[in-house]
């Protein structure tokens, strides 16, 4: 600490002390923001990736060195109101089938209309197929996917450079992963990127396929990407970027409507 803001904080403990004061509000430049708290949510009831472990350490560290602190559950019991209201963000990292029941579900509505938010990634679309809310939510729900190999290279249309999880991108990137064919697409979602069906095979829903995509929804905020499926998807620089894009845009650091 340089000398001189020691000698101010020194002068404000002395008078608090002197004049017996049961709370005075310190100085501006003493006062440390609490960091944001993002919850990652991984259980699981049908297939398990892998790649959940990876992605959560990823998204913790890219927490450490952006200003937010990420946490992990894969415990339903703290979906609740009580332990929500103190998360910005609410990540699900490939979860799988059925992963709240009816109370909790009702819990999670209750936050996003609170103003919290979700983020999807790869297998949340293939979640909850029963909780048509939900459905809305995330924007759609896993239909299918290639198969012998399901990774493969592929090459991805950036439709919108403008949000902070594109900005960084080119016109097209190309990369491995497992991709996902959609059913039930929400009509009302902002797409950020679409695949290019001619790039690969085992596409299933023609020109119009995104792969990753935005929305206001129901009081909150929600973002889909995916990507996500194999381990090296949380080494790519450019996927990272583009997950801090939509954490960011997620806690409300950028205005992208």
């Amino acid at each position: 600490m340089k000398t001189g803001k020691a000698m101010s904080l020194l002068l404000f403990l002395a008078v608090t002390f002197t004049f017996g004061q049961s709370y005075i509000e310190p100085p501006e430049e003493f006062v440390t923001p609490i960091p944001e708290l993002v919850l990652i949510y991984s259980k699981t009831s049908g297939y398990r990736h892998q790649s959940i472990e990876k992605g959560a350490e990823t998204l913790k560290m890219i927490g450490r060195e952006n200003g937010f602190i990420v946490l992990r559950t894969e415990s339903p019991e703290d979906i609740n109101p009580q332990n929500l209201k103190n998360y910005k963000l609410v990540i699900f990292l490939s979860t799988t089938m059925d992963v709240l029941n009816n109370t909790q579900q009702r819990a999670f509505e209750n936050y996003i209309k609170s103003g919290g938010s979700f983020m999807g990634i790869h297998a949340a679309a293939d979640t909850e197929y029963e909780w048509p809310w939900y459905g809305k939510l995330v924007g759609g729900y896993f239909d299918s996917h290639p198969n012998d190999p399901n990774v493969r290279k592929a090459t991805i249309d950036v439709v919108d450079n403008t949000h902070a999880s594109t900005s960084h991108l080119s016109k097209t990137w190309v990369r491995n992963d497992e991709w996902y064919n959609y059913k039930n697409l929400n009509p009302d979602v902002k797409v950020l990127l679409k695949l290019d069906e001619s790039s690969y095979e085992g596409g299933t829903n023609g020109d119009n396929h995104p792969i990753a995509w935005y929305h206001e929804f129901d009081g909150g905020r929600a973002f889909y990407t995916g990507g996500g499926h194999t381990d090296a998807s949380f080494d790519e620089p450019e996927f990272k970027e583009h997950l801090l894009g939509a954490i960011e845009w997620c806690l409300k650091r950028t205005d992208t409507q």
